[in-house]
């Protein structure tokens, strides 16, 4: 799964923050710990805060904490944020999908979308971080 790099942006910034809980984590140390742009970071830490899953505090030895419970919290709820799971409403049909082997194509397409939501869903940040631990 290829992801978008706002929602790659989202997940470091998140797993950051949710790294060391009640720490103020600034833009710019979350930029330069992955190799980001601070300028698109910003971007993305504004939705998160839109989305209430972190908070800004300003002035000094601000910065940004988790405002969600990482135990409950998943990697789908980020993700979701910023990228279309599963979701083809909408969309122009594909050439060939009215045929059988298009349709079964769909099909096979359609449940492999559905895995990839319930893994999403299914990885808390807390077992997440234990995981990169491990790493």
């Amino acid at each position: 799964m290829k992801l978008q790099r706002s929602t790659r942006c989202a997940l470091f910034a998140v797993f950051e923050l949710a790294r060391e809980p009640g720490r103020h984590v600034s833009a710019a140390e979350i930029a330069d710990t992955y190799g980001l742009s601070v300028n698109h970071l910003a971007k993305v830490l504004r939705e998160l805060a839109r989305a209430r899953f972190i908070q800004s505090v300003r002035g000094a030895g601000g910065g940004y904490t988790l405002a969600a419970n990482p135990k409950r919290m998943t990697l789908y709820d980020i993700v979701s944020r910023f990228e279309e799971l599963g979701d083809d409403d909408g969309a122009p049909p594909e050439p060939g999908a009215d045929t059988d082997a298009g349709q079964a194509l769909t099909r096979v397409l359609t449940e492999i979308d559905a895995i990839t939501v319930a893994t999403l869903k299914s990885i808390s940040l807390t077992t997440f971080l234990k995981l990169s631990r491990k790493a």
